[in-house]
């Protein structure tokens, strides 16, 4: 069952607008998730226990806002925190601005005075307060007013120091909590579900002191400390707090910001991060910070590996041997440095199990070689309607000829033949194979070899010069070794066995037993009967006939084994340039 087909409106330069909905449509979706969302929240909020990944969750958290912006609703915070909490921040958290691109980069770092680099640690925020030199409390970020009191188990995090000397006797500090790893590499390793894994050990009632030992901390502001970033750092790494110092590096172009946050994507770090944080030594005093108000911090993110893409259409693919391949066809989304709009999710029976169609939220991200994949269904549309009609399934011995019903399948014979490791006809692609096939009449997957230099030159599409190129590489294919030819037909050879072949000829293959068969490597009593059926099957028997009047070097002598009539009727053509075209239209 697919869902009912939802249409999008698309602009890629937001990556996806509003969903072209009806207000009640719009209202009904937009609620379903963010009651989704709610109750992955209070999953985590209460229990401590992460129920869907970290980067799954941001990606459904922008789509969630991305469709109230589309109802006209104010803006929130997607994001899921920590419980908002009855423990006042004495310096509120202000958030930071997110960055597109070094555009927008450049434009935030002019007049900003000197300006620091810092890796955006993936972690949950903190407020960290102390009174004569000691720990006395730890908040979380919560609504960035109030949080949740942290301060018991933030006493068995022996990253937190709980004593620190004269100049941070009396200070706040802001920073994050986070899960210590040992040579990590975001642009491999990714997320780890690094938040999930510190939130839940912050808000289990029960403390586990395992855990707490496996946490970190990056202090990330000091409000009110000194003027000067450099006297910070020293100050902060003589109070135990080293990572801050360690992971700072002061920038003064945009050029620099790029090389630092291309860098700590790509060496071992000790966290997670997201992406990098630029800021400002000029900070205003703390009484002024609000959420959602620090002027003098951004971010710059990295590119999500994971991605969240709506299903537009499902396109179904025949290959040379009848299989059927299912591709989704999405709205446009960035996954790394890619624009992905579309997945091959494979067989049939793999589309049936994932029950996947128009409307659908799939999450995505890259596989070896940077080949995108359909990792889960993420959201589901509502309503349900019948699938569209699947193209029929043939087999290796199915659709040589060309009719409605073999289309696809006969089009992909023709791509497969002219590949490299069949009969190399470089010089045609798809699109000319398409066009060939839509100009001439093709009786069977090889009429091309009787098509004359003029039959080319009239094709849509076919300059002289590339017309006398073609006929000159299809006259080729006429000297062609048997393996080659084995290829192109489709015999379904493994490629050690088909190599073996060089020196046979085709009717001591119509003569082989299974016995013998099976004497190639790789072939089995399975594969050995099928390679007999298909050697003997009528369409494969009259189509080697015809090559063998064509001059094919690889079937020379056949005539007295081949018996039977010739129901291709195109008139052979010899490799001249009088040949008379074969069916042209």
């Amino acid at each position: 069952m697919w869902k009912c087909v939802l249409l999008w409106l698309v602009s890629f330069a937001a990556l996806a607008e509003c969903p072209a909905w009806s207000a009640g449509q719009l209202r009904q979706e937009t609620g379903r998730l963010a009651q989704k969302i709610a109750l992955w929240d209070r999953a985590y909020h209460q229990q401590g226990e992460s129920q869907i990944s970290d980067a799954l969750y941001d990606r459904l958290s922008e789509r969630l806002a991305r469709w109230r912006r589309c109802a006209g609703e104010p803006p929130r915070d997607e994001r899921r925190l920590p419980g908002r909490g009855n423990r006042e921040h004495p310096v509120a958290h202000t958030g930071v601005a997110k960055l597109r691109d070094v555009m927008a980069l450049t434009a935030w770092m002019r007049d900003k005075g000197a300006l620091w680099v810092q890796p955006k640690v993936d972690g949950v925020a903190v407020t960290l307060v102390y009174r004569g030199g000691r720990f006395e409390q730890a908040i979380s970020r919560g609504d960035g007013l109030q949080g949740e009191d942290w301060t018991e188990k933030a006493r068995l995090i022996p990253a937190i120091p709980q004593h620190v000397p004269a100049p941070l006797a009396d200070s706040v500090l802001q920073g994050e909590i986070f899960l210590k790893r040992d040579g990590h590499i975001q642009g491999r390793d990714g997320g780890m579900n690094a938040r999930a894994t510190v939130a839940g050990a912050m808000m289990r009632k029960k403390p586990q002191s395992d855990i707490y030992r496996r946490l970190g901390l990056f202090i990330w502001a000091w409000p009110d400390g000194p003027v000067r970033m450099q006297e910070q750092l020293e100050i902060l790494a003589g109070a135990g707090f080293t990572l801050t110092r360690d992971w700072s590096e002061p920038v003064s172009d945009a050029t620099q910001v790029v090389r630092l946050r291309d860098r700590w994507l790509n060496q071992p770090l000790p966290f997670v991060t997201d992406g990098i944080v630029i800021r400002s030594e000029r900070v205003p005093p703390s009484a002024a910070w609000r959420p959602g108000q620090g002027s003098w911090i951004a971010a710059w993110k990295y590119p999500p590996q994971l991605q969240v893409a709506s299903v537009k259409k499902v396109l179904f693919q025949t290959g040379r041997t009848g299989r059927v391949a299912v591709v989704l066809a999405l709205e446009p989304v960035m996954l790394g440095d890619k624009r992905v709009t579309r997945v091959n999710i494979g067989s049939v029976k793999r589309w049936r199990q994932l029950d996947v169609g128009p409307g659908d939220l799939i999450s995505l991200s890259l596989a070896g070689l940077g080949i995108p994949r359909l990792d889960e269904v993420a959201w589901r549309a509502v309503c349900q309607t019948d699938a569209s009609p699947l193209p029929n399934e043939g087999g290796t011995l199915d659709c040589f000829r060309d009719t409605a019903v073999c289309r696809e399948q006969f089009l992909a014979r023709l791509i497969w033949l002219g590949q490299r490791q069949a009969l190399d006809i470089t010089g045609l692609g798809p699109s000319g194979w398409r066009q060939l096939l839509q100009t001439h009449r093709f009786e069977h997957p090889f009429s091309w070899l009787a098509l004359s230099p003029q039959a080319l030159r009239l094709t849509p599409g076919f300059s002289p010069q590339r017309a006398a190129a073609l006929w000159h590489r299809f006259n080729l294919t006429r000297r062609m070794p048997l393996p080659r030819w084995i290829k192109a037909l489709g015999l379904p050879l493994p490629e050690q066995a088909s190599l073996s072949l060089a020196e046979v000829r085709w009717p001591q293959l119509m003569s082989w037993n299974e016995l013998e068969w099976r004497r190639l490597p790789g072939v089995g009593a399975v594969r050995a009967r099928a390679l007999m059926d298909f050697i003997h099957h009528p369409d494969v028997m009259m189509i080697v006939d015809w090559l063998t009047r064509q001059g094919v070097e690889a079937f020379a002598d056949m005539s007295k084994a081949v018996n039977g009539t010739n129901d291709y009727s195109e008139t052979p053509a010899t490799p001249t340039e009088s040949a008379v075209p074969a069916g042209g239209r």
